[in-house]
């Protein structure tokens, strides 16, 4: 296993009104942050806020090319991000345990948080596809060319960890300073991940491995 510290590129915010900082995403444009009574979008170059939706956001978000996905609580909601309109929602698979969540070939796949593990379930049902376990509490889930990475906190300290899809064995860990924890994950789909930090109300940019 490839083992280094985290590097850690920028910090944005914090933001205005924001004490908490839960699920991260990216549209290929803009960061997106749930922090629990709305999703805030803002410029990952210049740090600007743009704009802001009023939807319950509780943890993971996650962006399939046209549409958000937020966790609210036990459910996940499907929102246009042009009117902020809840379009359809579905259960979430650990019933309000849930916490990361990311978009890739079609499907969602969810981080359940205290029960390490991390679910692939259907967009529109809701069915688990696929578990793979973790031995630490997930906390967000992203995947870049072909990748499956996510996030842990447990204790003090947090690490981004990339994972067989298939056994959920650990390939490569950044380990993040024990005060720089990680309540969400979303790559880029380049050399940056997008970390939220819980309570802190921040976003970090953190390098991914070559």
């Amino acid at each position: 296993m490839k083992h280094s510290a985290a590097e850690i590129l920028r910090e944005y915010g914090p933001f205005p009104g924001v004490k908490s900082v839960a699920g991260v995403s990216f549209d290929g444009d803009k960061v997106w942050f749930a922090s629990g009574d709305k999703l805030t979008a803002f410029d990952p170059a210049s740090g600007e806020t743009l704009r802001s939706i009023d939807v319950a956001a509780h943890a993971g978000t996650a962006y399939d090319g046209r549409h958000l996905f937020q966790l609210a609580k036990d459910r996940i909601q499907k929102i246009d991000p042009d009117t902020g309109q809840v379009l359809a929602t579905i259960p979430a698979p650990g019933g309000g345990g849930d916490s990361g969540l990311t978009w890739a070939e079609g499907t969602l796949w969810v981080g359940q948080n205290r029960d390490r593990k991390i679910h692939q379930i259907d967009p529109e049902t809701g069915a688990i596809l696929r578990t793979i376990e973790s031995n630490r509490y997930v906390t967000g889930v992203t995947w870049v060319d072909g990748e499956l990475w996510h996030a842990t906190w447990e204790g003090d300290q947090s690490d981004i960890r990339r994972v067989d899809p298939e056994t959920g064995k650990v390939l490569e860990r950044l380990d993040m300073p024990p005060d720089k924890n990680v309540s969400g994950l979303e790559s880029d789909g380049g050399d940056r991940f997008f970390c939220g930090s819980g309570p802190r109300g921040v976003v970090r940019a953190v390098r991914r491995p070559r």
